[in-house]
């Protein structure tokens, strides 16, 4: 297998040229240019979903010098359903609003507070908040996308594939609006939930994951996890789904039978995989820089 497959985002002598020519960098402080963020409004803490006293906040971000409206791109930080926060996206979400996007990073319900499906139903939410304040931030409502890393991968592929599955959908406001999305970057992402591989995973009393994330194992409950499961809900109005992983992640990650199907359906699709990268590769500035090329590719040729 070549250290770099890439398939729709670039072309491969593009990526090649991109990997080899960024800089060595600490692997855990990945930074943005000190103009980016300058260049950005920022609107941090905006309430976007309400359950009862529950409250889940956004953080966004657009384009000082442009008024009109302009594709929007929610993004979902990983941590297994059952940890990390919003922050871990922040640099990934202003380095694509200066890319000519609107940007959020959301916060969702994890396992520990609510189990499955709070938290797609979360990320739903997100996006009919978007639509609802299309106009106070200047997004262009048709042209919203969403990606994500790990959990994040999973949550942003799912929501991707499920438009219009009403047991996803949830109450956290705006429901006159569509949650559907018009195009997806999943990274790092599980795709299938009914495999062989997660049935053995969640068969473990302590899985950290699956478990505690849908409410038992695959053998038990296996309509959650088919309902779960991106795979599950595809069909010919699923937008362009496309894929990022890092070399060093489980095989897994490269969603070879999803993307067979999302061919097969006739739907933009790809994969890229970013050389000697970990499962977690946004903290590394060479993997983020790649990552960024091939995010900002993608969205350009299918929101823009």
């Amino acid at each position: 297998m070549n250290r770099l497959h890439c398939l729709l985002f670039l072309p491969l002598f593009l990526i090649s040229v991109l990997s080899a020519q960024q800089p060595k960098a600490n692997p855990l402080h990945t930074k943005i240019a000190p103009e980016t963020a300058a260049s950005l409004e920022s609107h941090p803490g905006l309430v976007y979903a309400s359950y009862g006293e529950r409250k889940l906040e956004l953080d966004l971000w657009r384009p000082k010098q442009t008024k009109k409206p302009l594709p929007a791109i929610v993004c979902i930080h990983g941590g297994g359903w059952f940890k990390g926060e919003r922050g871990s996206m922040a640099n990934l979400a202003q380095a694509l609003a200066a890319k000519g996007y609107v940007t959020v990073t959301i916060s969702y319900r994890l396992s520990g507070e609510a189990k499955f499906p709070a938290a797609i139903q979360d990320c739903k939410a997100a996006v009919r908040f978007l639509r609802a304040n299309a106009e106070k931030y200047g997004i262009q409502a048709d042209a919203i996308g969403v990606t994500g890393l790990s959990a994040g991968g999973h949550l942003a592929a799912l929501l991707a594939t499920s438009g219009g599955v009403k047991e996803l959908e949830g109450a956290g406001g705006h429901a006159e609006q569509s949650s559907v999305v018009q195009a997806c970057v999943a990274m790092g992402a599980q795709t299938d939930f009914e495999t062989e591989r997660i049935g053995t995973l969640s068969s473990a009393p302590d899985n950290p994951h699956y478990r505690p994330f849908l409410g038992g194992s695959q053998k038990d409950i296996p309509e959650v996890y088919a309902l779960a499961s991106p795979r599950h809900h595809l069909d010919k109005s699923d937008p362009p789904l496309a894929f990022m992983t890092g070399e060093l992640d489980d095989a897994s990650t490269h969603a070879d039978e999803i993307r067979a199907d999302l061919e097969k359906l006739g739907i933009a699709t790809g994969l890229t995989v970013i050389p000697k990268a970990p499962h977690a590769f946004l903290g590394g500035q060479r993997a983020f820089d790649i990552c960024m090329a091939a995010c900002d590719a993608f969205f350009a040729a299918h929101l823009k």
